[in-house]
């Protein structure tokens, strides 16, 4: 059986990320968070993103406002997006510093960076963090769970799964997902496997040429 780490995108949410954080914390799994960077403007929400640095869980740059994916825009924006959500993070984004670009529904490709991206992210010592198992917790909030479990069950290399701290009523059964693994005897990580990383404290990895596209012409 596969290892499995978890992550959580597109918070903080006052109302949903604290719900997540405490039962993390009961059931002793990490797992980490990559925040919005517009959402860190509302003082709830940085309050819960600075609790979750404070019990261990690691905070991610998720790009500023989640819009287009970074490879289908300049690279003057594509950069924007990220040197203005790790201002807004500050010290929450270290020492990790690390980055999870938006695939439009979690599509992976060349879409996610651009080469401009890319190489400030290579510069600035960046982890890019990328994922192997959706179970499309932000569209299916009822039915993700079961997904979810299959996902885990069928992998044949460590999973990275993402999750989402929204305000859709899809948290309220990660107690019961979380339980099943755990009955199951499933190992969560802390550190994502080396798979899901294309760039890795500034080092280009294997993998990095299928996640960028060039920059659109000017």
């Amino acid at each position: 059986m596969q290892p499995l780490c978890l992550t959580f995108d597109n918070g903080p949410e006052p109302e949903v990320t604290p719900g997540v954080l405490d039962t993390l914390r009961r059931r002793r799994i990490p797992a980490t968070f990559f925040v919005v960077g517009e959402k860190l403007h509302d003082p709830r929400a940085r309050a819960v993103a600075e609790r979750a640095r404070a019990e261990g869980f690691p905070v991610g740059n998720h790009t500023l406002s989640h819009g287009t994916p970074l490879g289908r825009r300049g690279g003057a924006e594509a950069v924007a997006e990220i040197a203005r959500c790790d201002d807004l993070l500050g010290p929450l984004r270290e020492p990790e510093r690390l980055f999870r670009p938006n695939g439009g529904g979690g599509a992976l490709g060349p879409h996610l960076l651009n080469r401009s991206a890319a190489r400030h992210l290579q510069a600035g010592g960046h982890t890019v963090v990328l994922w192997n198992a959706i179970p499309r917790d932000f569209a299916d909030p009822e039915g993700w769970p079961e997904r979810a479990l299959a996902q885990q069950a069928a992998a044949t290399a460590p999973v990275l799964m993402v999750l989402h701290d929204l305000p859709n009523g899809a948290m309220r059964h990660l107690d019961r997902v979380l339980g099943t693994w755990q009955d199951r005897g499933v190992a969560f990580l802390a550190v994502p496997p080396e798979a899901c990383l294309p760039i890795r404290a500034g080092r280009p990895m294997p993998g990095l040429a299928d996640c960028v596209s060039e920059d659109p012409a000017a």
